[in-house]
């Protein structure tokens, strides 16, 4: 029989009763019935448990026996006795009677136990993280993490993607966060830089000729943490295609995401055509670029209806600002005074003045509430009927430039949602947001600025683009750039574009935004050459393995779908980084440590 096991603890069933069998692994739950003891004996496959009697040859030792002790034991298998078996696990009609056990590693009071599910703080948890990771639910989540890698990457490769290793250590580029630099021993007072994304690698091997590239790539970046971004380092399926316009890369992800989902979702609907929202839609409709279309509230300007009305606030908001709108956030079935005033408490404690409502009840003319009173029943019917609500419904209003609320408005119908349970939370709700601004208008340096990403294709014709006057601010800041996101549930998975591959439009756009030449060759000389030496049209995404996992897994943080996170100040607790270094090393590396005051 083999050293440590004859199974693992989640193979034996009723077919092995009356065999001899050796199970190594942990003791999970030890129970004392009566002087019986019965041990959960857990590894990574499952759990089967063993029992000791007083007459065992193993009883003395088995007494010992405490929580998370790595154990062997030798038994025989046996049918658990009428009424006693456990339907909930594979191994639940059979147990194992204990004839002998070899304590193979014992353990000391544990800081936190790994039976059941209680709550931790953070740095327990992360700073055991050995023992995080046995509990059940951690431990499937980081399983459903390979598998679905596993999934990804064949479906990547059945596309005919090639998958290609970048880089780690490269050189700093601007790319929107801080850099982890790493000193150069053997060049002194130069530095390498992990990578924040293999942006620039993954275009240059579209410019030396490979079509189709894919990588699972870690990537790097100094900033802080958030529920859904982890600090430090995250994962993201990297790929980049050439000659494709941004249909064939939507053409090409979507069935991977879709496909990935349905396979892990584990039969909540995955949306089955993913819908392509323009950005300034998403924002208009749902106050956000990455909606949550789970919730089925839809804004909609109402400023016709308030214009010249007898609610004066609104109405001269109107008339003194051609800027100023009036949107309606509907809250179907939260037609009662409660409710609205409730959301208008809310909106208070978020730092607004309050948020305007109407609502209609059974048996009343008009709309009820203060601004159903100032505008009359005759406006309140053209909200009622533009938004499509009734009796037993309501609406709440904002209203302002658009950019100055358009965060608050879409916090707001996140709010109603949430609160009138309109949100279905048993599904996969994907869409695509296009159409992203090229440019945007800095007001606080009084110029034109790019909005996000500098390197995308302008979506306009390149000679009509060429001629552009930098003055012409109006159709400037009107172009959309051939940039997209990919959104679920209200999480944006990824960013990607139909990258800008003509050093000619690159130097133009960068001239727009007030970056001249020299700017654009000191910091992306290399990608300026390649570009000019024949670059196909070529574009890509990248989205995040973290956040893909997150939702799969039903999660609201990162951390519980990552083996070893850091905690929120990027420090890992396990292991004890960052750490400081000897002087030895940091003369080898020619550094000198300038370190802050300590107050």
């Amino acid at each position: 029989m083999h050293r440590y096991r004859s199974h693992t603890c989640g193979a034996l069933r009723e077919s092995d009763i009356g065999q001899e069998t050796r199970l190594s692994g942990w003791c999970h739950r030890i129970r004392d019935h009566g002087g019986v003891l019965f041990i959960d004996l857990r590894d990574h496959y499952g759990m089967t448990q063993v029992v000791a009697d007083p007459d065992s040859p193993a009883f003395k030792t088995a007494e010992t026996l405490r929580a998370e002790w790595v154990v062997r034991i030798d038994g025989k298998v046996r049918a658990r006795p009428a009424g006693t078996a456990n339907a909930e696990m594979p191994t639940g009609k059979v147990e194992v009677y204990i004839t002998a056990i070899e304590v193979l590693g014992p353990a000391g009071e544990l800081p936190m136990p790994v039976f059941g599910d209680q709550e931790y703080p953070e740095e327990t948890r992360l700073k055991y993280r050995f023992l995080d990771l046995r509990r059940e639910k951690l431990h499937n989540n980081i399983m459903v993490r390979g598998q679905v890698i596993d999934s990804i990457r064949r479906r990547m490769k059945e596309q005919g993607f090639f998958e290609f290793q970048t880089p780690i250590l490269t050189a700093s580029s601007p790319e929107g966060a801080r850099d982890y630099l790493v000193p150069s021993r053997i060049h002194p007072g130069k530095f390498y830089a992990l990578p924040q994304a293999p942006q620039q690698f993954k275009q240059l091997i579209m410019v030396s000729g490979f079509d189709r590239y894919f990588q699972i790539a870690p990537c790097f970046r100094d900033e802080d943490a958030r529920a859904d971004r982890s600090p430090g380092e995250f994962y993201q399926l990297d790929l980049e295609m050439s000659f494709v316009t941004q249909q064939d890369v939507f053409d090409a992800v979507e069935p991977v995401m879709r496909g990935v989902f349905e396979e892990f979702a584990g039969g909540k609907p995955v949306t089955p055509k993913f819908p392509m929202i323009p950005y300034a839609e998403a924002m208009s409709s749902y106050g956000t670029d990455k909606p949550d279309l789970r919730n089925p509230i839809k804004m909609q300007n109402v400023s016709e209806a308030f214009r010249g009305s007898g609610f004066k606030i609104f109405a001269n908001m109107l008339a003194g600002d051609p800027k100023v709108q009036v949107w309606a956030i509907p809250a179907p079935t939260g037609g009662n005074r409660a409710f609205c005033d409730r959301m208008n408490s809310w909106a208070q404690q978020e730092g607004q003045p309050g948020l305007g409502y109407i609502f209609w009840r059974e048996g009343e003319e008009g709309g009820a509430g203060p601004l159903a009173k100032n505008i009359g029943p005759e406006r309140t019917k053209q909200i009622a009927d533009q938004l499509g609500l009734g009796v037993g419904d309501a609406v709440f209003f904002v209203a302002g430039e658009p950019g100055k609320f358009v965060k608050f408005a879409g916090a707001a119908r996140t709010r109603v949602g949430e609160e009138l349970n309109l949100v279905n939370k048993d599904r996969f709700d994907f869409c695509w947001i296009v159409d992203f601004p090229m440019f945007e208008w800095n007001e606080e340096e009084k110029k034109i600025d790019f909005s996000h990403n500098p390197f995308s294709m302008p979506n306009m014709d390149v000679d009509e683009f060429l001629k552009l006057d930098p003055n012409d601010h109006e159709k400037i800041l009107g172009m959309k750039a051939i940039q997209y996101d990919i959104v679920c549930n209200g999480t944006e998975l990824s960013s990607g574009a139909i990258r800008n591959h003509r050093p000619d439009v690159m130097k133009r756009a960068f001239a727009i935004a007030g970056y001249g030449a020299d700017v654009l060759e000191a910091k992306f000389g290399g990608m300026l050459r390649a570009l000019s030496l024949g670059a196909p049209p070529h574009g890509g995404i990248a989205p995040g393995i973290d956040r893909i996992v997150m939702l799969l897994c039903g999660e609201e943080n990162l951390r519980e779908v990552v083996l070893f996170p850091m905690n929120q100040r990027a420090e890992d607790l396990l292991m004890g980084a960052p750490s400081e270094v000897t002087p030895k090393q940091l003369r080898e590396l020619h550094i000198r440590l300038n370190l802050p005051d300590k107050k």
